[in-house]
């Protein structure tokens, strides 16, 4: 399973690249702005940071609603750098959009999917990945979970090439289930990535390793 992270911030996304098991970036309008980058050319420019920092794709998000505005940021976006996806939303002009950009080699990753049967129109027009929000789904009284299983089995039914790119992840024991489940990517905070590495029997033990290191060398 690949691992992105969900941010637009440099320095978690060194952090995360510096653990050697960093696969892409996510971003979004709102996690731009978090960071303060605002205005087109500072977009652009951060965007090309990311992709210096990574070896793996980084969605972009389009901004527009229509099939000829989406089209034509899509294009602008791809062509800051071959690693960039252009992120389109699930919406009737993002499907004839995602249909255009597959016909013509740019990688899309359709987001805001809650729905199984949005899924599948998003695989069928091509993306390449598709952004099932699982947490916004627990949100509800939903099972993302099973958004992620349903989506997973209709996929490998037909052999479609698109990835099912977790997102919305809130917690560690997300990552886990959606790796259990067959998810393709689960895009996240790095905060918990980083709590995957945790646990207390690890603490103590390697605690009891070093205390008895140390007694043999006193």
């Amino acid at each position: 399973m690949k691992f992105f992270v969900d941010t637009a911030n440099i320095n978690e996304i060194k952090e995360a690249q510096s653990l050697g098991i960093l696969d892409g970036v996510t971003t979004n309008p709102s996690l731009m702005a978090k960071e303060g980058i605002t205005g087109k050319n500072k977009i652009i420019n951060h965007y090309k940071q990311i992709c210096e920092i990574v070896t793996g794709d980084v969605s972009a998000e389009v901004i527009a609603t229509d099939f000829k505005g989406i089209v034509e940021e899509g294009e602008e976006l791809a062509s800051i750098h071959n690693q960039i996806v252009v992120k389109v939303p699930m919406i009737a002009e993002g499907i004839k959009a995602i249909k255009y950009f597959s016909e013509n080699s740019i990688k899309t990753n359709c987001t805001l999917i809650f729905s199984a049967g949005q899924a599948l129109l998003a695989a069928k027009a091509g993306a390449t990945y598709i952004s099932p929000f699982i947490g916004r789904v627990d949100d509800i009284s939903c099972d993302g979970l099973e958004l992620i299983s349903d989506i997973r089995m209709i996929f490998d039914n037909y052999d479609f090439g698109t990835e099912i790119l977790a997102a919305s992840i809130r917690n560690p024991m997300h990552i886990i289930n959606c790796a259990k489940i067959g998810a393709d990517v689960v895009t996240t905070p790095l905060k918990s990535i980083k709590s995957l590495l945790n646990h207390p029997l690890t603490d103590i033990g390697l605690k009891k390793f070093l205390d008895d290191f140390n007694k043999g060398n006193k």
